[in-house]
């Protein structure tokens, strides 16, 4: 599935490149014969402007709508058009260009070999025909000059430097991708293995509130009918089953050796704790609290707490200096987390680089039926708001 979705997203990439390709070599294909034709106007001695002219000339720059697909075979055939081109004693022109972008783009897609090769063969035929060596050695013309010579040379290697430079950034910005993506593939299998723990403990606190009191009705009413206490002994003995199975699931999910946590689970009654870890050189965190207080489900607590704590340690990494307000307002059904900041720093968003930490906020919110708004502050800063309601939790 990772593998069709990656194929879907770079179809529209492909698709660009091919338009764009195609759209180099039919303005490459025009531009040449005018370019050409003016160009021939001016080198007596050489062979007339013709339809063979053209044909090269289209032959030579069509490929290019391939370049990144066939880098090579397009290499191939426009250094050989180009020979041929020369050969025949055609005006020197801008046919250079079609066989100096197609070996360009084989340097930058790695086929160094075929650079090599094509970056000699150029030098060679550009020397001999372009430069002067042949009409030197058959027609007694002056020799090529050297400084003719050593820009030619200049050119191949520059356009040689500039493509490897620009295959090794493309490396390095797949493999920052790759690496970054991964980093994101991590943190969310942490945050939801974090969350799947939690769950644990939410379940198992009430299987255990069960079975307590379907012990406690079993033994202090010994004068129940025979069908309640079955009845109660069977959900004694599924919950008792079912707390067995979790704590299974839970060994299985912690890593080798992890000890069972020994600290209180977290909390909205441990805000203030949190209020005080959050805050910073250059960050004030403040803590409000609107309504009545009360004991709330569990999931609820944790999630309302793990929210409050993602939101605090987002403003650390991006705000800036800044003051944080933590506000908990607890209504009749449910009960609203909001965090704002007045900082000035780039506001988080779920990015690779970031990691998932707003993703996460947004699935715990999900995962009880509430909702997650985040965006920036009218006036500036951010703001984080978890509407969690009490309803519909374990």
């Amino acid at each position: 599935m990772t593998a069709v979705n990656g194929s879907a997203q770079h179809a529209p990439a492909r698709r660009a490149s091919l338009i764009a390709d195609g759209v180099l070599a039919a303005a490459l294909a025009a531009l040449l014969p005018v370019r050409t034709y003016v160009a021939s106007l001016y080198q007596a001695g050489q062979h007339r402007f013709d339809a063979g002219v053209i044909a090269l000339l289209i032959a030579s720059a069509g490929p290019l709508a391939l370049r990144r697909r066939h880098p090579v075979a397009v290499l191939a055939v426009t250094s050989g058009t180009t020979l041929i081109y020369f050969v025949l004693g055609y005006a020197d022109g801008p046919i250079w260009l079609a066989p100096l972008i197609a070996y360009y783009t084989a340097t930058t897609q790695g086929h160094r070999l075929a650079a090599a090769i094509a970056a000699v063969a150029g030098f060679v035929i550009g020397t001999v025909w372009g430069g002067g060596v042949w009409d030197y050695l058959v027609r007694n013309r002056p020799p090529p000059r050297a400084a003719d010579l050593a820009a030619l040379a200049a050119w191949l290697l520059v356009v040689l430097g500039a493509g490897e430079a620009m295959r090794i950034r493309r490396e390095r910005a797949a493999a920052a991708a790759r690496i970054q993506a991964e980093e994101a593939r991590r943190r969310a299998s942490e945050e939801r293995l974090r969350m799947a723990r939690e769950l644990h403990d939410s379940l198992g606190h009430y299987l255990s509130l069960i079975t307590v009191q379907s012990s406690v009705a079993l033994n202090l009413n010994q004068q129940l009918p025979e069908q309640a206490r079955a009845a109660l002994a069977t959900v004694k003995q599924a919950s008792k089953d079912a707390l067995g199975e979790l704590r299974s699931a839970l060994n299985i999910l912690r890593q080798d050796g992890e000890p069972a946590p020994r600290a209180p689970a977290p909390a909205l009654a441990r805000l203030g704790d949190l209020v005080a870890q959050g805050s910073a050189p250059g960050l004030e965190v403040r803590a409000e609290t609107e309504g009545t207080v009360r004991p709330l489900p569990f999931a609820v607590d944790v999630a309302a707490y793990r929210i409050v704590q993602e939101a605090l340690t987002n403003i650390t990494r991006h705000a800036g200096p800044a003051t944080a307000t933590v506000r908990v307002t607890y209504g009749q059904a449910e009960v609203t987390v909001q965090v704002d900041d007045d900082g000035c720093g780039p506001a988080p968003r779920p990015q690779p680089a970031t990691g998932n930490g707003i993703t996460g906020m947004q699935e715990r919110a999900a995962a009880l039926g509430g909702e997650l708004c985040t965006g920036p502050r009218p006036g500036g800063g951010f703001r984080v708001q978890a509407r969690l309601p009490l309803s519909g939790t374990p």
